[in-house]
């Protein structure tokens, strides 16, 4: 076989190289073309970016309408741990990817929304992809963050806005100031909106975008550090050599060097020359001191931080921006935020100029991330950021979240004076719709008696009725100069029962009486008085079962008497609770009594009295009879309750929106009694109110001051009265000095259902039960160290409690100067003792020293066979 010639072979081999010498020479061609040609590639360069970036931007947009908001509000005792709030770093950082294949970069991103425009102290919302809803649904929170789905925000332009862009500043491998969980990281933030007004269009919004750190950007930027830190070793070991050189050229140039090179001379020394300079070998560069924060790529995020404030005022925005930079300031470390663009005088050309502002405005919009710079961080240096305000958060009152009082308005009802972060001061309110009761507890002098009139003035000239029970009448003189106005006089009754002046006027009252036609049922005025006796006597089943028989039994016949007296048209003759002793003690009235109303008692009464009452002994009476003579032997108490015909009726008073001003005369153990059957004759006419339909009872308002006095006589009364007056639109105000020394079932439920709970000053002690209500925030200290007229108070406004706040307490002279008739005093004292009915008390006595006569004629004239003379009266009383 014949073998090719080399000349064949070399022939072969330029031919295939043939191409690659062509694309070799057009490569160098077309360089040259380009070279000679270089102002075409600029256009083709930034045609081929533009398009690119339309395209981008376009799907960015598509991407960005893909986006939902959460708003996430916490609990008052919500307080997170650390590694709650990382994983809520975490849980941010990957729902941040949650985006389609084609979205952009700039579009992967999940954004905190930190609001306050005056409705709300600090609104916090997080906006992401849609598609990591259920991710930032959850959190790890728990229960102490409530998360909802948010709607969008359409902010009303404003006249004057300003924006910000914050990126940071100083080492960028260094992290920002770890800040403590407690104050809340947000506080700073917090106090920098806190004297946000509404009503001026303030708003302040912070926005910080989170997304997952390129992993090219972030080996770029590693490999930049390395290299920088490299050079820098390099450098040092540069600096270095050069100093030891100098230095040791220093030592072989001086003096004492140079005499001890003649010395060695001179003796045959043969003495080195100049000395070898060894160069330091340059330090190994560590890479975690090198990166620092950048070292490892688990939990590193790039933010952008932007900033917009706005309001109608002008110079507001721009001093609520520095503001927000101070408070952002607390943050800052090694690494700090720090306001992006240069000033120039007065001037900053940043985020509110050309050429930032358009692309401001587009990631602000659009919710696009695309900071100036890389802004790495890690999770743990967002942790103030990544929750809501926690527990250790002092949140300010902003003027929508507790309504300002209005003078006449029947839907508020004063609670005192607050004082803004700014140094305004308003009154405000509670609706009082939502103030189904109140408490409060404070030293004497301490402010709460002024407080509940100023409460109970407002209340009365805005068209309320209410009851105020004053043991010791001194609110009376005080709150009379600010009734004494036409309108209000024809509504006041002033029940006194102090003998004052020459010739002392009171009122009267029948606890058994029957003649207020649709009035109480027979059965439930028993009820009434038989526990009114046996709560401040401390009567009960097991203790004293005989003399609660015997006196049920009495007021059973004396009531039947009462009706049949006023069936017959003289209601005139009705008994009084001193009759009782004659219906026991007396065989002659109680044989009258009981055949005048053999037809009126029930079969098992007629049979008690027939077979029963005559096997009790006379001794057993006592029991029963001893309380009614202290209320005989007293001539006001006998005055008050000995009438037939009382005027004092607290159902007539509730639906005709009356003021009711009582008085007893002290707290000893006559006046207790007394105060029982009042605390329970309200119980129940209150609770009488259910024959009205829910929408047509009438609101009233009962005031007790010194409920230690008030309790003492009837403390279940008064327990019950917290707990059902809610049903029945009547709303209890209980002001007392010392919680712990009311009666368990009062201070139960008294607590539990206080819409309004304060306190003024007071012993360490005593307070503790109350701020123990409120965890101990403010402390008992704190309290203690009140000024006078100054309370701590929680309030109930839409359903949600606020407080405990720091309120001023409303001082009559102050509040209401306006209103002060201090001339017409006089002429309201008139009118409200004719209103109630009033009379000389040397009239009443006589008046009820003669009632048994006249009980005694009736039932002598009056037989189960005659018939009604006349329909009873109808007399209500307070008509």
């Amino acid at each position: 076989m014949d073998t090719p010639t080399p000349y064949l072979s070399d022939q072969a081999h330029h031919t295939a190289a043939a191409p690659l010498l062509g694309l070799l020479a057009g490569l160098v061609d077309a360089a040259d073309w380009l070279y000679h040609h270089w102002y075409l590639l600029l256009p083709t360069a930034a045609a081929l970016w533009a398009t690119g970036e339309v395209i981008v931007r376009r799907l960015a947009l598509k991407a960005s309408a893909e986006r939902m908001a959460l708003e996430l509000e916490p609990a008052r005792h919500f307080d997170p741990g650390l590694e709650e709030i990382f994983r809520r770093g975490v849980q941010l950082a990957r729902a941040s990817t949650s985006m389609p294949w084609w979205a952009p970069r700039r579009t992967k991103t999940v954004q905190i929304r930190l609001r306050a425009d005056g409705s709300r102290p600090l609104r916090y919302r997080i906006e992401g992809p849609v598609g990591g809803e259920r991710l930032l649904s959850i959190t790890p929170f728990g229960p102490a963050v409530t998360v909802t789905r948010a709607r969008p925000i359409a902010d009303k332009p404003r006249k004057h806005t300003v924006r910000a862009e914050f990126i940071l500043r100083g080492k960028p491998i260094a992290p920002l100031r770890e800040v403590p969980l407690e104050p809340d990281p947000l506080q700073p933030l917090v106090d920098a909106v806190c004297d946000l007004r509404a009503d001026l269009g303030d708003l302040a919004e912070i926005r910080l975008d989170i997304q997952r750190a390129p992993k090219w950007a972030l080996r770029a930027r590693r490999l930049h550090l390395m290299q920088a830190a490299h050079r820098s070793e390099r450098r040092e070991a540069q600096r270095a050599v050069r100093w030891m050189r100098r230095d040791t050229a220093g030592i072989e140039d001086s003096l004492p060097r140079q005499l001890w090179q003649i010395l060695s001379a001179q003796h045959g020394s043969t003495g080195a020359g100049r000395r070898l300079v060894m160069p330091p070998v340059p330090r190994r560069v560590d890479r975690a001191e090198a990166l620092g924060k950048l070292a490892h790529d688990d939990q590193l995020v790039r933010v952008q931080l932007l900033v917009t404030c706005a309001s109608d005022i002008e110079g507001r925005p721009q001093a609520r921006l520095g503001q927000l930079q101070a408070a952002l300031d607390v943050f800052g470390g090694h690494s700090r935020w720090a306001m992006r663009g240069l000033r120039i005088g007065p001037w900053r050309l940043g985020a509110d100029r050309w050429p930032s502002r358009h692309a401001f405005e587009r990631r602000w919009q659009h919710g696009h991330c695309q900071p100036p710079r890389p802004n790495w961080v890690r999770l743990e240096e967002l942790t103030g950021l990544l929750k809501p305000p926690t527990l250790h958060c002092r949140l300010p009152l902003l003027d929508p979240e507790l309504p300002t009082f209005e003078f006449g308005n029947p839907a508020l009802l004063l609670q005192g004076i607050h004082r803004a972060p700014d140094g305004r001061r308003r009154l405000v309110a509670t609706y009082a719709a939502e103030t189904l009761f109140e408490c409060a507890v404070g030293k004497a002098g301490g402010g709460k008696t002024e407080r509940a009139l100023a409460q109970a003035i407002g209340w009365a000239h805005a068209g309320g009725g209410l009851l105020f029970l004053d043991p010791h009448r001194d609110s009376w003189p005080r709150a009379a100069p600010f009734l004494a106005h036409t309108p209000l006089m024809d509504r006041i009754a002033l029940i006194d029962l102090n003998t004052i002046g020459p010739v002392p006027q009171i009122s009267s009252w029948n606890p058994l009486a029957m003649h207020q036609g649709q009035g109480p049922a027979a059965h439930e005025v028993v009820e009434a008085v038989t526990d009114a006796f046996a709560a401040a006597l401390g009567w009960e089943d097991t203790t004293a079962p005989r003399a609660l028989t015997l006196l049920t039994a009495a007021l059973s016949v004396l009531t039947a008497v009462n009706q049949a007296a006023c069936e017959a048209g003289r209601p005139e003759d009705q008994a009084t609770l001193f009759q009782v002793r004659s219906l026991l003690t007396d065989p002659a009235f109680r044989t009258a009594a009981l055949a005048a109303t053999a037809d009126r008692l029930d079969e098992e009464t007629r049979s008690w009295w027939q077979s029963v009452f005559p096997t009790i002994p006379a001794d057993a009476f006592g029991v029963v009879l001893n309380p009614l003579a202290r209320l005989a032997a007293n001539p006001v108490t006998r005055a008050f309750l000995g009438q037939p015909l009382g005027v004092y009726n607290i159902r007539a008073a509730m639906d005709q929106r009356m003021i009711v001003w009582v008085c007893p005369a002290g707290n000893g153990p006559t006046d207790r009694l007394l105060t029982a059957l009042l605390a329970r004759d309200l119980l129940r006419a209150v609770r009488s109110r259910r024959d009205t339909p829910e929408d047509q009872r009438v609101p009233f308002r009962p005031y007790f001051d010194e409920l230690i006095t008030l309790t003492g006589a009837a403390p279940e009364t008064i327990a019950a009265m917290f707990e059902d007056f809610r049903k029945y639109k009547a709303h209890v105000h209980g002001m007392t000095q010392l919680l712990a020394r009311l009666p368990g079932p009062v201070r139960m439920s008294l607590t539990q259902n206080a819409s309004t709970l304060a306190t003024t000053a007071g012993s360490r002690t005593a307070i503790a039960a109350i701020t123990a209500e409120w965890g101990d925030s403010p402390s008992p200290d704190q309290v203690a160290a009140l000024n006078r007229y100054e309370h701590y108070a929680t309030l109930t406004v839409h359903g949600r409690r606020l407080g405990p706040l720091r309120l001023q307490g409303p001082h009559l002279d102050d509040v209401f100067a306006d209103l002060a008739r201090p001339g017409d005093v006089a002429a309201l004292e008139h009118a409200a003792r004719s209103t109630a009915g009033t009379r000389p008390l040397h009239q009443l006595t006589t008046c009820a020293a003669g009632q048994l006569d006249r009980v005694a004629a009736f039932l002598a004239q009056h037989t189960p066979a005659q018939a009604p003379s006349k329909r009873p009266s109808t007399s209500k009383g307070y008509q």
